[in-house]
């Protein structure tokens, strides 16, 4: 057997913390509770910016998104970033990707083209042919729509079609315009879903390198539970709303808060003093009212969608035991960044870096090697993905990396390297360019050229109910944690280039 360890990395998309059912009694993810109790849950991961594509490109790079050069939806990974799966391949690895990408726009320019966006992500005739390179991945099967929206196509839209499923645009939006989604129940058929696709998938392509005796790093990166709120029966009425618990606002937790926390909770409120040229629309900048009762709706099929996933989970996990690489392989399980289902009054997603949005469901498994059934409440980042990979499958770290290296603490050795966090959201040139710095017991948060911020003591208001960014007796504290937010970001820099004489 070929001594390399395989690495496997499974992900989900904007995916809250507290989803899993071995913190959430409500929640049912025996797969990836079967996992937790083989492997170490770290209770403090976060993610390096709070949407898709800058957190996506940090897993890959090592970068933060600021470095990497893709810092919003709407921009692309640059191709010649050095990637994991560039560096995994150069060391005798077959690498993949199956199931989300999303390191490019839905719009290319003849400056910045994009595979990811129309027309080319609709024509199978082109994905027939292309499975890559892409981004150092030797093989990918992609897909882009969420639920049903109307981004259908690449290779999902083809295996449907292998499956029989000449319909396949009966279940998904018309790209009109119109709105046209459907409500809670989808009508596809499970077995059309793209679950089943990423885990079909997965296993052959395990299967395949297990009987070449090629040792692997494969990302199934699947697509749920990011809304539509929207699930296959029976998953759509597994949780009753009735029975489930509905995240609140506290009243007047946003009066000490930036301005744009209070506008969330207006019927119409104006956002229009954030928009500037060369920014994009601002995912979270709308009104966030809502019925409790639609609300319980949505979560219980958000948590069906959480079910549905854990199923699927489940069956690659089955497959790497039956395979016989369960043993010489690190998995590691976590999602892009979170989800408000209610929590201080807001939902979806937004910049407001609560631990809703910024913290992670995360946990590793490697037999042997990383401790079982334990929890740790060490600081992890998703930056430090790239590092901790290579290091695990005794690859050198590339200088350029901004991640920390964290194989002694997953395997056990060292209880925490990290001592802080820096997650980083410029979904605007200017006026959304956010930093926030989480310690151990403190979270701030800085706006680029605004007086006003957050300031947490996450200790004593695990809730971040009380913002105490404006109380005097905390101005000291606010002070030393701005500095701290400036030496993290000083020491973030990777000299990629080692200093090879004295002039």
């Amino acid at each position: 057997m070929n001594k390399k360890p395989n690495i496997l990395l499974i992900t989900s998309d904007q995916q809250h913390w507290n989803t899993l059912g071995i913190t959430n009694k409500e929640v049912k993810t025996p797969n990836l509770d079967r996992l937790a109790k083989q492997g170490t849950v770290f209770t403090r991961a976060y993610c390096p910016n709070p949407t898709c594509t800058p957190t996506r490109a940090s897993i890959i790079t090592g970068k933060y998104p600021s470095q990497h050069g893709a810092w919003s939806l709407g921009t692309k990974l640059p191709e010649n970033e050095h990637t994991t799966g560039v560096i995994f391949g150069n060391n005798g690895y077959k690498t993949a990707l199956v199931g989300k990408a999303h390191f490019q726009p839905l719009a290319g320019t003849e400056n910045f083209p994009s595979l990811e966006a129309y027309p080319i992500l609709q024509d199978l005739e082109f994905w027939k042919k292309f499975n890559g390179p892409f981004y150092g991945f030797d093989h990918v099967e992609l897909a882009r729509n969420h639920t049903d929206e109307a981004h259908i196509g690449q290779h999902y839209a083809i295996w449907m079609e292998e499956k029989g499923c000449k319909n396949w645009r009966d279940y998904f939006c018309k790209p009109t315009g119109k709105s046209d989604r459907q409500l809670h129940k989808w009508n596809i058929p499970e077995k059309y879903h793209y679950n089943t696709w990423i885990a079909e998938r997965t296993n052959a392509l395990m299967e395949e390198y297990n009987n070449n005796e090629q040792s692997f790093f494969l990302w199934a990166s699947f697509l749920d539970p990011h809304p539509s709120y929207l699930v296959p029966e029976p998953w759509d009425t597994m949780y009753d709303p009735e029975k489930i618990t509905v995240p609140t606002i506290t009243k007047g937790e946003h009066d000490n808060n930036p301005p744009h926390f209070k506008l969330t909770q207006q019927k119409n409120p104006d956002f229009s003093p954030w928009q500037e040229p060369d920014g994009n629309s601002c995912h979270g900048f709308h009104s966030h009212l809502h019925e409790k009762k639609n609300l319980a709706k949505d979560i219980a099929v958000y948590y069906g969608m959480v079910s549905l996933m854990d199923k699927y989970i489940g069956r690659i996990l089955d497959k790497l035991e039956e395979l016989g690489l369960a043993e010489n392989t690190l998995v590691v399980f976590t999602t892009d960044h979170g989800h408000f289902y209610g929590q201080h009054g807001l939902v979806a997603k937004g910049p407001f870096h609560y631990e809703d949005m910024i913290k992670l469901p995360f946990i590793t498994r490697f037999p042997g090697r990383v401790p079982a059934g334990k929890q740790s409440d060490s600081l992890q980042s998703l930056v430090d993905l790239a590092p901790t990979f290579l290091s695990a499958a005794g690859i050198d770290i590339p200088r350029g990396m901004a991640g920390i290296n964290q194989k002694d603490v997953w395997f056990g050795k060292k209880d925490r390297i990290r001592d802080h966090i820096i997650v980083e959201n410029r979904h605007q040139p200017t006026t959304i360019h956010v930093k926030t710095y989480v310690d151990k017991r403190y979270k701030i948060t800085v706006y680029y050229n605004q007086e006003y911020g957050e300031l947490f003591d996450l200790e004593k208001d695990p809730q971040e109910i009380n913002n105490l960014w404006n109380k005097k007796e905390y101005s000291e504290l606010k002070a030393k944690l701005i500095t701290k937010l400036l030496f993290a970001e000083m020491g973030k820099e990777p000299l990629w280039m080692p200093r090879i004489a004295g002039a």
